[in-house]
């Protein structure tokens, strides 16, 4: 909004007479901007609301600024009618004024001043310099015991750190063992899966080996009882019949108590004997069959 010909544009805008509130915001605008041009804005209630709101917080602070000039001039004037206060004094009372001093006199007020200043008392009495002596001595203590404290803290957090460090770099040291350990796992599984493998497709191969002999075997007429599964077979039945053999041999074992009834010892022996000697006949038998199994196949 421009600072002539504007106003009335918004004046009109919000209606005739212009509203208190776009006065105050004008006549605010202008003062703020003084001879530049004052920015336009759409006049409607919420800007109005806020460049009111704007000019109130602005005129509070500057009354606040107002009033805190004042009252650092009066101060001024107050310390200033102090100051010439205490130099008649020593002027009138003791002959002393700041250009009658010597320079070692000029150093000390120098260094008094200074004191006053840095202790920051309001005034350069002997008790006031105490006071403030015995303030920053608190203040010196209550810095030293915090300072014991941030060291003490600093310290547990040092050592806190390098045992930190210390875990750090021995878990580093267990992680990289770990990894080898699992390489070389790996590589043991690997291995052993190669292994694994071989072994099976060696099985296959002599699976189909075996089969295709038995085959070839079959095809040349080789009797079939001369086959490992037979041989086994053969095998069983006859120590089947050697156990048959040793029972016989037990109940043989009770006719030595026979008796004295001689002919019916005699056809009990007999019958024994008979019954023990198929059984040798049959074994005999077993025995040739397979020893003549055996050769032929060591021919074939």
């Amino acid at each position: 909004m421009a600072a002539g010909g504007s106003t009335q544009k918004a004046a009109a805008a919000v209606g005739s007479p212009m509203p208190e509130k776009l006065w105050r915001i004008t006549s605010w605008l202008k003062k703020t901007f003084e001879n530049q041009l004052v920015p336009q804005f759409d006049v409607n209630t919420k800007t109005t609301d806020l460049l009111y709101e704007l000019v109130e917080y602005s005129e509070e602070r500057e009354r606040d600024v107002s009033f805190l000039i004042e009252d650092m001039k009066k101060r001024a004037a107050e310390y200033d009618a102090g100051a010439e206060y205490l130099q008649s004094l020593l002027t009138e009372s003791l002959g002393l004024s700041p250009s009658s001093l010597s320079e070692e006199g000029t150093a000390h007020l120098n260094t008094l001043v200074d004191s006053a200043m840095i202790l920051e008392t309001k005034d350069t009495y002997l008790t006031s310099f105490f006071c403030a002596i015995s303030d920053r001595t608190l203040e010196l203590h209550a810095a030293e015991s915090k300072n014991k404290e941030m060291e003490q803290r600093l310290v547990n957090l040092k050592k806190k750190l390098t045992a930190t460090l210390v875990l750090e770099k021995q878990l580093e040291k267990d992680l990289e063992k770990t990894k080898t350990h699992l390489e070389i796992e790996v590589a043991k599984s690997e291995n052993r899966l190669q292994n694994l493998q071989f072994l099976e497709d060696k099985s296959e191969d002599l699976k189909i080996r075996i089969k295709t002999a038995e085959e070839q075997l079959a095809a040349s007429g080789l009797d079939q009882s001369l086959l490992h599964e037979s041989l086994v077979s053969m095998s069983e039945k006859l120590a089947e019949m050697q156990e048959e053999m040793v029972h016989v041999k037990k109940k043989l074992e009770y006719y030595l108590d026979l008796p004295p009834n001689l002919s019916l010892a005699r056809v009990k022996v007999e019958e024994a004997k008979r019954e023990l000697n198929a059984l040798e006949e049959e074994f005999s038998k077993q025995i040739e069959m397979l020893t003549h199994d055996v050769q032929e196949t060591k021919k074939l």
